[in-house]
């Protein structure tokens, strides 16, 4: 019977089904952080449990970490607290642990692949919106709520409702300066963030199979942003050729054994999805978000919708005009902007760096513009000095951060100050997500980095050159 990846991922690892209830799922990973598992933990604890499987569970320090003086204690009290608990239960349990001043430590949804712990056909789960990320490896991947977290370590498994299947193909090539992020962001323009609840997304077409694992990822991270339980990409020789040789993918005949699983891990041909949308390449340009949530967002070439123009409630829209200090029908190009990030768990790996450098790359960073520039993982941060990105962003005025979640939220010291207005390669632009008070303008790396050197909203498209 004719079953798509999806299905034949969550399929395999239903323990027991509930007659008009969830299914019992078992899961092969378990990645925890410090803000979500210090009560998970107290839980086991209380009711007398045991972490069934530790060598499941991994887990890392990102969300409360400092980005610089990593060396010292950590100034913040709750911060600090929660950092020693996740070490404490961490040792307690035997759970492996990446805590600052590890080799591999960084954000938990790009030390897992990186590391060779995420892998095709798993079922994987965080307690962190974000854990979609993790489906560009062909994985069931989703994020958890805390008394989820203690469930998983308790009995490895979770009771989950199957979630209904869309498919979103995008066919085509993508255009100058447009990259993976920009294909996102334009799948939840036209979604709206609502579009996809309560399914699970297969993204297929000649646009995804071009992309690299970084650009896959991407994608896959933001599935959570149009309502989506999580996001999917069937793997290839590409999943299988970045995977091979990482510090826990299987080796020798175990690799073998699992690359016959792995190789059947696509949709059959005449698969039935409850949905299918089709959009074409050539549609996408160089995105950017003007409003309070992901869905918002134009081409950056483009101007802010009218009220009268977008679905929905027109208070709630013009609520968020106001709230971003923006009016209907201005351009977004030459907006004055006071703070860049680049980096997170959706644009802190190496292929971010590679296209923010190549933006900066003889030009000088504005000096009334505030950068932090952070690598989602060690790993990355010892690629950028490896190939030389290092040398060309310093010499364009940036400083590299260490690595952790940064301003990507606001549990650490990077928070943009209120009023501020931000273009951020992260992945939400809530009111005050990134600070109270703050203003986010979500972007690729390449938006951001022409957006720095010139001190305005700007189409990286005008300072890059073709053979760049």
């Amino acid at each position: 019977m004719s079953a798509t990846l999806f299905d034949k991922v969550w399929d395999a690892h239903v323990v027991q089904k509930i007659t008009a209830g969830p299914d019992v799922l078992f899961i092969d990973r378990h990645f925890i952080h410090e803000v979500t598992s210090p009560v998970a933990f107290l839980g086991v604890k209380n009711r007398r449990n045991t972490v069934l499987f530790p060598d499941k569970t991994f887990a890392t320090a990102d969300h409360n970490t400092p980005t610089i003086n990593q060396h010292l204690p950590v100034a913040d009290p709750l911060s600090a607290n929660q950092l020693k608990a996740l070490e404490e239960n961490a040792s307690e349990w035997g759970i492996s642990h990446w805590g600052l001043g590890h080799k591999r430590n960084g954000i938990v949804h790009v030390v897992g692949p990186e590391n060779g712990i995420t892998l095709p056909g798993a079922t994987i789960v965080c307690g962190d919106s974000h854990t979609s990320t993790h489906g560009a490896f062909g994985a069931i991947a989703f994020g958890i709520g805390t008394s989820e977290v203690e469930m998983v370590l308790s009995t490895q498994c979770i009771m989950q409702p199957k979630p209904k299947k869309m498919r979103i193909q995008i066919d085509g090539s993508l255009g100058f300066g447009v990259g993976p992020k920009d294909v996102a962001l334009f799948i939840i323009s036209q979604l709206t963030t609502s579009g996809a609840t309560g399914y699970f997304v297969e993204y297929a077409g000649s646009v995804f199979r071009d992309m690299s694992m970084e650009g896959r990822m991407t994608v896959c991270n933001l599935s959570i942003e149009m309502g989506a339980r999580g996001g999917m990409i069937a793997p290839d020789q590409k999943t299988f050729a970045y995977l091979k040789g990482r510090t826990h993918t299987p080796k020798g005949a175990d690799w073998d054994r699992a690359m016959a699983y792995w190789q059947e891990l696509y949709t059959d041909e005449d698969a039935v999805f409850d949905k299918e949308l089709t959009f074409d390449a050539a549609d996408i340009e160089p995105m950017i978000t003007y409003g309070t949530n992901p869905g918002m967002g134009v081409g950056v070439s483009s101007t802010v919708p009218c009220a009268a123009d977008v679905e929905g409630d027109v208070d709630t829209y013009l609520k968020s005009l106001t709230y971003m200090k923006f009016h209907e029908g201005e351009p977004m190009i030459g907006k004055k902007v006071d703070y860049v990030f680049l980096g997170s768990c959706t644009n802190g790996r190496i292929e971010d760096f590679r296209a923010f450098a190549s933006v900066v790359k003889g030009r000088k960073k504005k000096e009334e513009i505030t950068a932090w520039l952070v690598p989602g993982s060690h790993l990355v941060e010892a690629q950028i000095k490896k190939e030389g990105l290092f040398d060309i962003i310093t010499e364009a005025g940036f400083e590299l951060r260490e690595p952790g979640c940064s301003a990507c939220l606001a549990m650490n010291d990077d928070k943009v100050p209120a009023g501020k207005l931000a273009v951020s390669t992260s992945n939400r632009n809530f009111e005050g997500r990134q600070g109270p008070g703050s203003r986010t303008l979500l972007a690729s790396p390449l938006v951001a980095a022409a957006t720095a050197v010139t001190g305005v909203v700007t189409d990286p498209r005008t300072l890059l050159t073709s053979d760049k």
